[in-house]
């Protein structure tokens, strides 16, 4: 039975930014795949099908939906993961799993079958089924800086993302060599906070007490229509 976590988004303005970094950096850690700075940068491609289903789900606002996403860290573009994350009434399910070089090729150059009869990873077979069946194809490329902070007794995370930007250039995906567009003005980011049951009280006070905005902005759908416009 899958596991689906608490996922709430809100707007964090820049006067608030290092306020709420100093009030967390006390009581949780930085996560694995943050540097010296405290942070890393993700780089996502995103896949929809034919009819741009997962986009319109997001649009429309319906409470049961899912998206394709290849991702890396930093300029680590050999260390690929392929992710499908799942939505059911604000509540989120992600499932990933390790992703080669050869592999991400054999994706762009159609070869499928290869590698679904060779894989053992079940994650990327329903990819490969949902790419042939659906017509799933790459759409844009979204990336962003992230401040990670984790409490891994109680699985919390904490996230801030700042400079969110997207490029339909998606054959330069691995090399990083695209020109981007800003998502969002440079004096707002997006903070998520993620958690399984309970939302402790000491850090429900740190984010309730900012009086941050709660938003629905999804990375995926604004860099969509930031890049071609009208999904419909």
């Amino acid at each position: 039975m899958k596991k689906y976590r608490n996922e709430q988004k809100y707007i964090l303005s820049n006067c608030n930014l290092e306020l709420l970094k100093s009030r967390l950096s006390p009581l949780l850690q930085l996560d694995e795949n943050s540097t010296k700075n405290g942070n890393y940068i993700i780089h996502s491609l995103y896949f929809d099908d034919y009819k741009n289903t997962s986009a319109k789900q997001v649009e429309s606002g319906d409470f049961k939906r899912s998206k394709w996403r290849i991702r890396y860290y930093n300029d680590l573009s050999t260390n690929l993961f392929l992710e499908k994350k799942e939505k059911l009434s604000g509540k989120c399910h992600k499932r990933k799993c390790s992703l080669t070089t050869k592999e991400f090729n054999q994706i762009f150059s159609s070869d499928y079958m290869d590698i679904f009869w060779k894989t053992d990873k079940a994650l990327l077979k329903e990819f490969i089924v949902d790419i042939i069946t659906k017509n799933f194809k790459p759409k844009v490329i979204i990336n962003y800086e992230r401040t990670a902070f984790i409490e891994p007794i109680l699985n919390i995370r904490i996230t801030i993302d700042t400079n969110i930007n997207a490029s339909y250039d998606i054959d330069n995906f691995i090399t990083g060599n695209y020109v981007v567009f800003p998502l969002q003005e440079h004096n707002y980011h997006i903070l998520e906070v993620k958690f399984d049951d309970i939302l402790p009280g000491y850090i429900k006070n740190i984010v309730c007490s900012t009086g941050f905005n709660q938003t629905s902005f999804s990375k995926y759908y604004i860099g969509r229509k930031k890049v071609i416009g009208n999904l419909l």
